[in-house]
């Protein structure tokens, strides 16, 4: 315990000693806290930091300058450094910061009674577009005139510049290049404004003319004639484009009208070979119909020709058995008949023959008085057949007919001739023309009833000549 109290006796001096390292330590990490600060702010305001669309221009301190690729300048030191894009720090008390803006400036070109090739007065009006470049040597020349300057004044100085050349330009080309030909017209102002710009050193991106005129009327009038001839030239084709357009739209009717016509052609062509098609089947088809038709109507036929050979055996059969046998029959005994007959007209004849001879020997061997005796034997059977008639005659009425004036009969008139006729006839036939003819006209004969007919007279009797 006593050597413990002995060891912490040194304790209070060597607190003492770390309060004093403390407080040094102290003073000197603010002093470097200080310092640090000091040099941050330093760096800070003193760092600089580009953008694309400036360069930043540190004077002061001389340097070598070198070109792209290595080369040497014409002015190997100056007093400046370029600095285009990043960041970069300035040199306290040593050197200075300046900015130059690399951004488009936009100038728009006036120039009036600018005379042209042939003294013609003209006004143009154009805009260009000019900056400052960010590639050496051309930065330093720019850097060298425009420092500082303001960039209103770069301006003026650039707008002075073009229309200077612009009224170079104009003074080399007439009005009508001018007007017409306005891409040679820049191309050559361009030509000309660049190499002085580039002295300056500025770049002209691009001048576009805008308008070109005249106080006296050149081009009015330059314009109304290329106006007219326009215009002519314009009716021609107009009218040359009507009229090629009027011919290919008839050449296109004539072609559609010719392929209308074809394709009826082809359609009706395609038509009549169905049509064709269609009628040799349904020809084939009606042939087919047909023959069978026709076949089975002649094996109809067969069938009735069997049929009716049948028939007509049969109507044979019978027309023999009901005709012909008895007619057969019929002309056995009629030939038989015949026979009999012509055997008894054959000894009547033969008979009458010898009868006849007889009555001749007779009237050879009778002398004068043979003719009037057979004379009286044929007029007796006369004889009695009219006396026989005679008693049978029955007077039903009886007509007188008047004589003609003349007093012959054969005088007579037409009346009297048809009363004769009428009788003549109602006493032949037993007609009575004349009682008809009242019943059917009406007439005065229509009350009488028709006589009767008399009997006819008997056919005389052939008798057989008796011999004397």
């Amino acid at each position: 315990m006593s050597a413990l109290m002995l060891n912490l006796g040194f304790l209070p001096g060597l607190l003492a000693d770390v309060s004093v390292s403390a407080l040094g330590a102290s003073i000197v990490f603010a002093a470097v806290l200080a310092a640090g600060f000091f040099l941050l702010v330093t760096v800070i305001k003193n760092t600089y930091v580009c953008p694309p669309s400036e360069v930043l221009i540190f004077s002061g301190r001389r340097r070598i300058l070198r070109l792209p690729g290595g080369q040497a300048s014409d002015k190997p030191e100056v007093g400046f450094r370029v600095v285009r894009g990043g960041r970069a720090m300035r040199i306290p008390l040593v050197e200075t910061v300046e900015r130059m803006m690399l951004t488009n400036m936009v100038i728009e070109l006036s120039v009036t009674n600018a005379y042209s090739r042939g003294g013609v007065p003209l006004k143009v009006q154009a805009v260009a577009n000019v900056k400052i470049p960010s590639e050496e040597p051309l930065l330093h020349n720019a850097i060298e005139r425009f420092l500082g300057y303001p960039r209103e004044g770069i301006m003026r100085v650039a707008k002075d510049t073009l229309e200077g050349n612009l009224r170079g330009v104009i003074a080399e080309l007439s009005p009508e290049e001018i007007n017409q030909q306005k891409v040679i017209f820049q191309q050559k102002l361009i030509e000309e404004a660049d190499k002085d710009l580039q002295r300056l050193g500025l770049v002209l991106d691009n001048l576009q003319i805008q308008n070109i005129s005249d106080d006296v009327g050149y081009l009015g009038s330059v314009g109304r004639v290329r106006t007219a001839l326009v215009t002519k030239n314009a009716k021609i084709a107009e009218v040359k484009a009507s009229a090629s357009a009027h011919v290919q739209k008839a050449r296109n009717q004539m072609q559609a009208e010719i392929a209308k016509i074809e394709t009826d052609m082809q359609v009706s062509q395609k038509e009549n070979e169905r049509r064709i098609v269609e009628a040799r089947t349904r020809r084939e088809a009606e042939i087919s119909e047909v023959r069978g038709q026709v076949l089975a109507q002649v094996a109809e036929a067969k069938a009735q020709l069997l049929q009716w050979e049948a028939r007509t055996e049969q109507v044979r059969r019978k027309l023999q058995a009901d005709v012909v046998a008895p007619a057969q029959a019929r002309k056995t005994k009629a030939e038989a008949d015949a026979k009999a007959a012509a055997a008894s007209i054959t000894a009547q004849g033969r008979a009458a023959a010898s009868a006849l001879t007889s009555l001749a020997q007779a009237y050879t061997a009778g002398g004068r008085n043979a003719r009037e005796s057979l004379l009286l034997q044929k007029l007796l059977p006369v004889f009695e057949q009219l006396t026989g008639t005679m008693k049978a005659i029955k007077v039903d009425r009886l007509t007188m007919l008047p004589m003609a004036a003349g007093g012959s009969a054969g005088a007579s008139g037409l009346g009297p001739q048809v009363v004769v006729a009428n009788e003549q006839m109602r006493a032949a036939t037993g007609v009575d023309l004349l009682a008809g003819l009242g019943r059917r006209f009406g007439g005065a004969a229509s009350g009488s009833e028709p006589a009767a007919a008399p009997p006819p007279p008997p056919a005389p009797t052939s008798r057989p000549r008796k011999s004397e």
